[in-house]
């Protein structure tokens, strides 16, 4: 076994594919006969000393944690400050590594996590501990500066274009007696990633889906009532997708539900496909049905993409190569090198290329008339979408999936009680 000890953590929204990440990461630490803790929790099980010891977690769940959504070891929204506003947690961060000579960290989330990662970074540099942090990429939002796409994001794409032309088939077989209007509202905060991802399930103008509202494009509620009412009548129904985050002509969230912010300072965002299936009954009178899919296009497992698997590994396994070889401060970013056929390598990215910067959509990827996407986008988008890989199903109909969460490691410090 090597001197030292590889500590994992979750963080921010979980993916269905970040657990295949968590497994590469056990397995390619294993190989290097490293021992893996895991934070319970993410950041926040750090903080607490809740470590589990990766060590008692048999094969065949380990195996398994390539095909079970959520986060295995628990995830946590929790954005740490700056050094000198939270020094406090940070200095207990290199507490608990040095109680349990911690000297790989390795952070599985987005923006924030790239952050956070690079900040324990500095400190611990500024402390003198010899300690290696490696930010692991993962988000559906696909919204990571450098990195040509996120692991998690395929999978939610893919979910997301095959539930908008399954919806498409209902609506069309209704639209003569029954709903006219169907909305699906997809995430995306300031970037329109999954709602472009819908854009997969049709081709033509008259498939589905007809309109796509994108945080990047100003939404003008009567131009938007003039496209629904135009398609209705020339199609004889309109399914639109509306990324969560579209905001109106003066900047203003459109669904922002007054509700404050989040954990990482985000506003609260409401329903975006119930405001807009409201204002088009009341404006244009037809019959509506919305959807939220909400954490169903992140966890679904079922209909992963297995591009989407194949990068979320190969960033953990990468991971740990950088870590063990004391690249410092970087990340393992996804670059495409070329679309047909599609291929793509893992390299090293410094993180303070990637923390707290944003990647939104290319004007070039959204159509001139700003409700729908491009060839170039579907260049971009059908390669992360491709290949199936079905977790295994019991006798019971069900996919088999694990609870990998174990032993916690000894405490050897002071409860934390911040």
């Amino acid at each position: 076994m090597s001197t030292g000890t590889l500590l994992y953590a979750q963080s921010g929204g979980v993916t269905a594919v970040i657990n295949a990440t968590a497994g590469a990461v056990i397995e390619a630490a294993r190989a290097r006969r490293v021992n893996v803790l895991a934070g319970r929790n993410g950041i926040l099980g750090v903080l607490r000393e809740e470590l589990i010891d990766t060590a008692r977690l048999p094969r065949p769940a380990l195996r398994a944690l390539a095909h079970t959504p959520g986060g295995a070891f628990g995830s946590c929204r929790v954005k740490l400050k700056s050094l000198d506003e939270d020094r406090a947690k940070y200095e207990r961060l290199l507490a608990v590594f040095r109680a349990h000579d911690v000297r790989w960290f390795l952070y599985n989330g987005g923006n924030d996590s790239a952050d956070t990662a690079l900040k324990v970074s500095r400190l611990a540099e500024e402390s003198g501990y010899p300690l290696t942090c490696v930010g692991v990429p993962k988000t559906v939002d696909n919204d990571l500066a450098v990195t040509d796409c996120c692991p998690g994001f395929g999978s939610a794409a893919k979910y997301t274009a095959v539930s908008v032309r399954e919806c498409a088939l209902d609506v069309a077989a209704m639209a003569d007696t029954s709903t006219k209007v169907f909305v699906y509202e997809a995430m995306g905060r300031h970037a329109g990633w999954l709602a472009a991802a819908a854009g997969l399930a049709g081709r033509g103008a008259d498939e589905a889906p007809h309109l796509i509202l994108f945080p990047e494009r100003p939404f003008d509620e009567a131009d938007f009532f003039a496209k629904v009412r135009a398609t209705v009548e020339r199609v004889g129904y309109c399914v639109v997708v509306a990324s969560e985050g579209i905001r109106d002509g003066e900047g203003r969230f459109v669904a922002d539900a007054g509700a404050g912010k989040d954990a990482f300072g985000h506003t609260q965002l409401g329903g975006v496909a119930a405001h807009l299936a409201a204002r088009v009954k009341e404006a244009l009178g037809y019959k509506v049905h919305w959807t939220l899919p909400d954490y169903l296009q992140r966890s679904a497992r079922h209909i992963a993409s297995k591009t989407d698997l194949l990068q979320a590994q190969a960033v953990g396994r990468k991971a740990v190569q950088y870590a063990l070889r004391g690249m410092n401060g970087v990340m393992p970013v996804i670059v495409r090198t070329s679309d047909a056929p599609y291929r793509w390598k893992v390299e090293p990215v410094a993180l303070d290329r990637i923390a707290n910067r944003e990647k939104k959509m290319p004007a070039s990827f959204i159509r001139k008339d700003g409700y729908g996407i491009t060839d170039a986008a579907r260049r971009y988008l059908e390669p992360l979408i491709r290949g199936e890989a079905p977790p295994p199903y019991g006798r019971d109909g069900l996919p088999c999936y694990v609870a990998a969460a174990g032993v916690l490691r000894p405490r050897l410090l002071a409860d934390w009680n911040h």
